[in-house]
């Protein structure tokens, strides 16, 4: 394989020519670059020069209800470069899982998490994680996570009414991040309310994270246990041990998506439930199917909309080139409602077959939280629907999610009894 001359390649990776459809997952076989400036093929809806401007995510609006939106992308733009929002969107189903799983599509810098690892380094960092979310240290999750969930819900069984995100959904993701780690429980508290001030999936946007950390970094190196930390301090790569540094990115990746990310998905998850009482009746009587309402909630409603990558050669679709450095905003949240790929996509369906979601993205980047992301939501459900069997919406029903990149519920008024 050969780079395209005068590519940039930040990860130190050769990736597969642009002008080869055979080494390129993003494009058919049978498509080859069109002539035109920049190599652009002209796409559905392309614009002339006296054609409107394409619509954008930075529209008035699109935070609040980005669904008409993500319909008028797919149908008339499958590929549009958005100036406002400073990317190239990707909306249709098979592109946008295309994209997440083309190695010349990377996570764009700065960062410090797995999704920011490429190649050899990936791979190894990737195997590392992986005893810690199996076997025996898996079970001893669980039963924290369960303990955590019926704790929760049994103390909302007393009270008439509540929002479940603010009682419940905010706390019970941030107590399994914090259990898989190893973390003190009293720092749960403190972990919520950084994710509530910023801290995100991503593993930044809280400055108190490293001083937390490095400390018990520094005690599971010499003292490990089982938790997931431990795993982390103690693991050798090419006969080292990871940097504090990289401990420390995949620890608050973790903790990260504890906070925000799971905790939207579970919200979403039990606003959907609520809307379908039929369906919430279904999974009382046959808890079986918890696994396939979450994924299809998952599906349906992700609780990240938006996946930045950034070319690192000429990327050739078949809508036309990425420019090399571009940044991709992979559509997650209009991948789900594709009518291509799913039936009615709009309805939510706990018996649809093969609902195939991209939540947690997909291929070699795909978010080792999502085991723990299901865990949390499988006991989460089990315990509510033990404590609190009349669950329902309070008057009003529920109210609108919001948010560009992530998004959910930011609260749901219930009663109780």
């Amino acid at each position: 394989m050969r780079a395209v001359p005068g590519a940039q390649d930040p990860a130190g990776i050769t990736g597969p020519s642009a002008d080869d459809p055979a080494t390129c997952p993003f494009v058919p076989p049978d498509v080859t670059e069109a002539p035109g400036a920049g190599g652009l093929r002209p796409a559905p809806g392309h614009r002339g020069p006296d054609d409107p401007p394409p619509p954008s995510l930075r529209a008035p609006g699109t935070d609040r209800d980005p669904y008409p939106l993500y319909r008028t992308l797919r149908a008339s733009y499958p590929l549009v470069h958005d100036e406002a929002f400073g990317a190239w969107l990707v909306s249709r189903y098979g592109d946008v899982r295309a994209a997440l799983t083309d190695p010349r599509l990377v996570a764009p810098p700065p960062g410090r998490t797995l999704a920011h690892l490429e190649d050899r380094t990936h791979a190894v960092h990737r195997a590392l994680l992986q005893p810690a979310l199996r076997g025996r240290a898996l079970a001893a999750l669980r039963a924290g996570v369960e303990r955590a969930a019926y704790v929760l819900a049994h103390r909302l069984s007393e009270r008439q009414e509540a929002d479940l995100v603010a009682e419940f959904c905010q706390w019970l993701p941030a107590v399994a991040a914090v259990t898989a780690l190893g973390l003190p429980h009293e720092d749960t508290a403190r972990v919520r309310e950084w994710c509530r001030e910023g801290l995100t999936h991503l593993g930044d946007g809280h400055g108190d994270l490293d001083a937390f950390l490095r400390p018990h970094v520094a005690r599971r190196r010499a003292r490990p246990g089982d938790d997931l930390l431990s795993v982390l301090s103690t693991a050798r790569a090419d006969g080292s041990h990871l940097p504090d540094e990289t401990v420390v990115g995949l620890a608050g990746t973790l903790l990260g998506a504890g906070g925000e990310a799971t905790h939207l998905a579970l919200a979403s998850f039990l606003a959907n439930l609520l809307d379908h009482p039929a369906q919430l009746r279904l999974v009382r009587e046959r808890p079986v199917l918890i696994p396939a309402a979450w994924v299809e909630s998952l599906r349906r409603d992700p609780a990240v909309h938006i996946v930045l990558r950034r070319a690192l050669v000429p990327v050739v679709t078949g809508a036309g080139t990425i420019p090399a450095g571009a940044d991709v905003a992979c559509l997650v949240g209009a991948a789900g409602r594709d009518p291509t790929r799913f039936a009615v996509p709009d309805r939510y369906d706990i018996l649809r077959p093969a609902p195939g979601q991209l939540a947690f993205g997909a291929g070699r980047h795909r978010c080792l939280g999502v085991q723990l992301a299901r865990l949390t939501a499988e006991c989460a459900l089990h315990a509510l629907l033990e404590a609190l069997p009349h669950l329902r919406w309070a008057p009003g029903g529920r109210p609108a999610s919001a948010g560009l990149i992530t998004r959910g519920p930011k609260t749901l008024p219930v009663l109780l009894s």
